[in-house]
């Protein structure tokens, strides 16, 4: 529940600020049953409303749905996993056309939208269900995932280590309906505002990728 505590925070701030909102044209994932070319990839990164715009921002991906991965609770809700006792993170089911952007692009990005160098957190959400995890499908993946990992320890990327959990994908959880496109449909949320769109808007502003207009 660490998101509703800080979105109540910054609205008491913004009580008594004179912040412009932030803007930013929002992608949406497109819904329809995976086509035959598609492939999927998992990763959690902390808050998933911010983690669907990441991906569903990049040319070649179709949708990113929030939900559960992770844990051992079968058909967790949104309560269960934010009381840390289910084992879940907050993750994102990425469906992308290969042809069109690698895995290796989808992990590049993984790591280029967040700190994967804090524990359990990222920013102010605190909490085993924020925690940095790359799931992988097969051996390729990670190798992919644990070669990223390597590049960026060996630029010195961060001053500290990833701790990014590396692990075998297992099964995902769609999180309920009003988690799903929730930065599209409610802009004006404080968290929104304050947290979701700036970080997007500071991932597009460094990140080397293909966006979409």
């Amino acid at each position: 529940m660490m998101k509703s505590i800080v979105a109540t925070c910054i609205a008491l701030t913004g009580l008594i600020s004179c912040a412009q909102p932030q803007t930013v044209k929002l992608p949406l994932g497109i819904k329809q049953k995976p086509a035959a070319n598609e492939a999927i990839a998992t990763f959690s990164e902390g808050c998933f409303w911010h983690a669907e715009i990441v991906y569903q921002g990049l040319v070649g991906v179709r949708d990113a749905v929030s939900g559960y991965c992770g844990g051992k609770t079968t058909n967790p809700d949104y309560e269960q996993v934010a009381s840390g006792e289910t084992g879940h993170a907050e993750t994102v089911q990425v469906y992308y056309d290969p042809s069109k952007i690698s895995y290796e692009t989808l992990v590049a990005a993984f790591f280029a939208s967040q700190d994967p160098t804090t524990l359990n957190r990222q920013g102010n959400d605190a909490g085993t269900e924020y925690r940095s995890i790359a799931f992988y499908r097969n051996e390729k993946e990670k190798q992919v995932i644990e070669a990223e990992i390597k590049r960026l320890t060996d630029l010195k990327k961060y001053r500290n280590r990833i701790v990014t959990e590396v692990v075998p994908f297992k099964v995902f959880y769609p999180a309920e309906d009003y988690h799903q496109e929730y930065i599209y449909n409610h802009p004006d949320n404080p968290y929104v505002q304050n947290v979701s769109i700036p970080e997007y808007n500071k991932f597009r502003a460094t990140f080397k990728g293909n966006f979409k207009n």
